[in-house]
């Protein structure tokens, strides 16, 4: 069973920085795209950024310049490098991973900036 577990979440300060891990268990396979979502109470799940195996990378708007994905292919972990944190980041960031036309979604790891 895939399964894919994030790590790192926390409480920062504004202008603080935090890094998340999401690690997969259960597949030996390089996934075609995996990425980060988030979603704040009251809000719908929103993409942050996404990496494909080629190594291209999307970012929101928002988080350009700030944020950075990376993956390791070698240990099936993806990573979100999240610098200048403002409130407004404060979510539920969720790791997203697609192989061979199935999508998994981790559990979740809540990141609260406060002000």
């Amino acid at each position: 069973q895939v399964q894919l577990v994030e790590s790192g979440g926390g409480l920062v300060q504004a202008g603080g920085s935090l890094r998340l891990s999401c690690g997969v268990s259960g597949s030996s396979f390089s996934f075609n795209v995996m990425g980060w979502y988030r979603q704040a109470p009251g809000s719908q799940r929103e993409l942050v950024a996404q990496v494909t195996s080629g190594g291209a990378t999307n970012y929101a708007d928002s988080v350009k310049g700030r944020f950075t994905i990376s993956r390791d292919d070698a240990q099936n972990t993806v990573y979100l490098q999240m610098n200048s944190l403002k409130p407004a980041d404060t979510a539920v960031y969720y790791c997203h991973g697609v192989v061979y036309g199935y999508a998994y979604w981790g559990q979740g790891t809540q990141v609260t900036v406060s002000s």
